[in-house]
């Protein structure tokens, strides 16, 4: 009874701002105000305000919660402790000749065997070639003024 009063109070509250709102021709804004007003209202004569007070003070619906919470941390925790270790199936699958991180139906990666060719470009190609690239960074910077 007393959250029924309160919402028509606040609704009524609001719809007062919402006019003084309209008086000073802010029409939009005093269209939002009176939207938001009419909420508390509408929540009242649909009986959710009165559910919402039947379960906050019900030890009943609050063990409920509480079960509630339970599970969703027994199962939170257990995919935790899943995902740390992995499966049986991951696991038993991790002993085998695979190498870790590659899909089963993968083909071996094509990097080579790690080491260069002679037939690489030399240090001083290398040299030219990024001076030229800070030559067009350079140039970039000049025009912008940097």
């Amino acid at each position: 009874m007393i959250a029924e009063t309160v919402c028509s109070a606040v609704s009524a509250a609001g719809l007062g701002i919402a006019v003084v709102t309209a008086y000073r021709r802010r029409f939009l804004a005093a269209a939002r105000i009176a939207a938001y007003a009419l909420v508390p209202v509408a929540l009242v004569m649909t009986g959710v305000v009165g559910w919402l007070a039947g379960t906050a003070f019900s030890p009943t619906a609050w063990a409920g919660f509480g079960l509630l919470g339970a599970a969703w941390l027994l199962l939170a925790s257990t995919r935790a402790v899943e995902r740390r270790r992995g499966t049986r199936a991951e696991r038993g699958a991790g002993r085998g000749d695979r190498t870790e991180g590659v899909a089963p139906g993968a083909s071996a990666p094509s990097l080579g065997s790690g080491t260069r060719s002679a037939a690489g470009p030399t240090s001083g190609a290398r040299a030219k070639g990024s001076s030229d690239d800070f030559r067009d960074i350079e140039a970039i910077l000049k025009k912008h003024g940097i």
